[in-house]
């Protein structure tokens, strides 16, 4: 069985990465270099030149084509050889692959899979870094785990209570059931848990400035393989939305999480923070900032370790799953079912 699920878009840069200095990414096995020509829009190829296989992300862009560093074979955006060292013949054979890419947002996505079929699916939905109403911040972590481990600590939060204790964790989340489905025509699990007159994390309280006991919601939306979406509620206590949907009193975040394998046991982690209050505010966005950062750090030590421990102890391992995993488990059985299409 293939370890990625290919046909699938997947977020590979920030847009701001991506200049006329070549981007190496590496993206489900595949060395891909990422460039801006003179346009401004962005090209992916295959990160090898296809005469000494060295690594077109070492050469130069010129225009709208990049020459290689090392003898300076230049392709095109298709790819196609345009130029060769010591001739005018071009072999016909001298071309790289050329990836479908798509910038959308501050996100530039690729397609690993079959050319063909990439016009036929739609980049997954991330308004919220696209709307005005909404202010954001974002970064990217490197984690030296298989994506399906961070897919199982973003499902279930519980570990917030634990490894995010001071930050985003209170002992009310772990200590609260959940509700978990599955949507299978939209391709989408949803784990919730409402929490009712809990304590109010720094993560919200200081950013928000809301004091005193909060309900809190939890709503995730998880589209395999790629986008991970919290929909994060936190009012006072006993606020409940307007019957029109409304909900004034209340302050909203939208959590993602691009989950993007590198390797079978690497990970490209893309996470953004969206808010919909002080949006105006630098130093809420500063504040979040150094928040998130300070929880993916802590996620990424625990992903590590946890990799290390499954790669060393291989069948020995042994899971104990209890209702809390609901959502993961769903999650990892969608997961399997796409890789083996």
């Amino acid at each position: 069985m293939n370890p990625f699920v290919l046909n699938e878009w997947y977020v590979a840069a920030w847009g701001t990465e991506v200049s006329s200095d070549p981007l190496a990414r590496t993206i489900c096995g595949d060395p891909i270099v990422f460039f801006r020509g003179e346009s401004g829009s962005v090209t992916a190829l295959a990160d090898r030149c296809v005469h000494r296989c060295y690594p077109l992300s070492l050469g130069k862009v010129k225009g709208d084509v990049i020459e290689c560093g090392y003898h300076g074979f230049t392709y095109d955006c298709s790819g196609t050889c345009v130029s060769v060292p010591g001739q005018t013949n071009i072999p016909r054979t001298a071309r790289v692959k050329s990836y479908p890419v798509i910038e959308q947002g501050p996100w530039i996505w690729v397609w690993v899979g079959e050319p063909e079929k990439a016009a036929s699916v739609e980049v997954p939905s991330h308004d919220w870094l696209q709307d005005n109403k909404w202010r954001w911040i974002g970064n990217l972590a490197h984690i030296s785990c298989r994506s399906g481990l961070l897919v199982d600590n973003l499902m279930d939060l519980s570990h917030e209570s634990y490894l995010h204790a001071g930050f985003i964790g209170t002992p009310e989340v772990a200590a609260t059931p959940i509700e978990s489905s599955v949507d299978h025509e939209a391709g989408i699990v949803r784990v919730d848990r409402h929490m009712q007159n809990v304590e109010c994390p720094p993560f919200y309280s200081k950013s928000s400035g809301i004091s005193g006991r909060i309900d809190r919601w939890q709503d995730i939306e998880y589209r395999p393989p790629c986008l991970y979406v919290l929909h994060s509620r936190v009012a006072p206590t006993g606020v409940i939305p307007n019957p029109d949907g409304s909900d004034p009193e209340a302050i909203h975040m939208k959590i993602l999480y691009a989950v993007t394998p590198e390797t079978e046991n690497s990970t490209w982690d893309f996470y953004a923070v969206a808010r919909d209050f002080s949006v105006e505010d630098d130093w809420v966005s500063e504040f979040l900032t150094e928040m998130q950062d300070t929880v993916v750090r802590q996620d990424v030590d625990a992903l590590n370790v946890l990799e290390k421990v499954i790669e060393s102890e291989g069948e020995k391992v042994r899971e104990l799953s209890i209702r809390i995993d609901a959502g993961g488990l769903a999650a990892r059985h969608m997961l399997k079912k796409m890789r083996e299409r």
